[in-house]
């Protein structure tokens, strides 16, 4: 069990390095539609290719900042159930919910998006649009958040069982989201 807890929280030391790329990249994404904008209308010049930065660095955002909802506990459950539970009735839920959903549903995306990722690379896709972007670059972005949600979600299951053997303390507290 030491072992795997010394995975989990490495894990979780690199889920939180990826968290503050994701934060930084929401900030570019700002800065260069903002910038975007501001070329488009004050010198009526414009680029697909800066139009396009956004959308990779959105899909960066959402693929690299997504293990870290998983980690600090944020992620969407069904709250008219989950809240009401008491003691470890919610750990068991979220160990349910990892095991037979989350795991399989993220290795069967990263399954199936890695040969969309290989051919884009292989043929060197490009963007339809003039001025376009090379595609590899955001659909690598698929099969590494996928991967990353899975082994996220293997950081989550050995830091609840291991919470349920005494053996690691977390917080079990869920605020349910205000409506």
């Amino acid at each position: 069990m030491d072992a795997l807890l010394r995975f989990a929280r490495g894990f979780d030391w690199l889920t939180a390095r990826l968290g503050q790329v994701a934060a930084w990249t929401v900030l570019a994404a700002a800065l260069i539609s903002a910038g975007n904008a501001f070329v488009r209308y004050g010198f009526d010049i414009s680029s697909n290719g800066w139009l396009e930065i956004q959308w990779y660095l959105f899909a960066a955002t959402v693929m690299l900042g997504a293990p870290v909802v998983l980690q600090l506990n944020e992620h969407v459950r069904v709250d008219i159930v989950y809240g009401r539970l008491k003691g470890n009735g919610k750990v068991y839920v979220d160990l349910l919910g990892l095991i037979f959903f989350l795991l399989p549903v993220m290795a069967m995306l990263a399954w199936l998006s890695w040969p969309l990722f290989v051919r884009m690379y292989e043929t060197k896709e490009m963007s339809g649009n003039a001025g376009g972007l090379i595609r590899w670059p955001a659909m690598l972005l698929l099969p590494l958040g996928f991967g990353l949600m899975f082994l996220q979600g293997v950081s989550e299951i050995v830091k609840r069982i291991a919470y349920l053997l005494g053996r690691h303390q977390m917080d079990t507290h869920y605020e349910k989201p205000v409506q």
